[in-house]
């Protein structure tokens, strides 16, 4: 069955650096793009990046473009989400996801199934 098994994130000071990993079992990894979304609390999803199944191209929201970079490794089934320069507002559940095909979409429509979720928290 698929699985995308999420590792990293936890406490970081602003202006840090923290990496997400999501390590992906259950389908063929390099035939689907995967995206990022997070939910800080009180809040909605926000979708904040997505990379395209070969990883050529990627897509940032405006709340993190220029400090975040989503990356992957076909190979290793694995797909990073490195993030820097880290805000307060940055503080939430952070959620890898597949998607429906092999381009990145910008909607929660077009991706299916979830990470666990992994927190990160940063202090001002």
């Amino acid at each position: 069955q698929v699985q995308l098994v999420q590792s990293g994130g936890g406490l970081a000071q602003a202006g840090g650096s923290l990496r997400l990993s999501c390590a992906a079992s259950g389908f063929t990894f390099s035939n689907f793009a995967i995206g990022w979304a997070r939910q800080a609390p009180g809040k909605g999803i926000e979708w904040v990046s997505g990379i395209d199944s070969d990883g050529t191209d990627t897509y940032y929201a405006d709340s993190v473009k220029g400090r975040f970079t989503a990356s992957r490794d076909n190979a290793k089934n694995t797909v990073y989400l490195q993030m820097n320069s880290l805000k307060p507002e940055d503080t939430a559940l952070y959620y890898c996801v597949k998607g429906l095909g092999p381009i990145a979409g910008r909607g929660g429509y077009e991706y299916d199934y979830w990470g666990q979720g992994t927190q990160v928290t940063v202090s001002s």
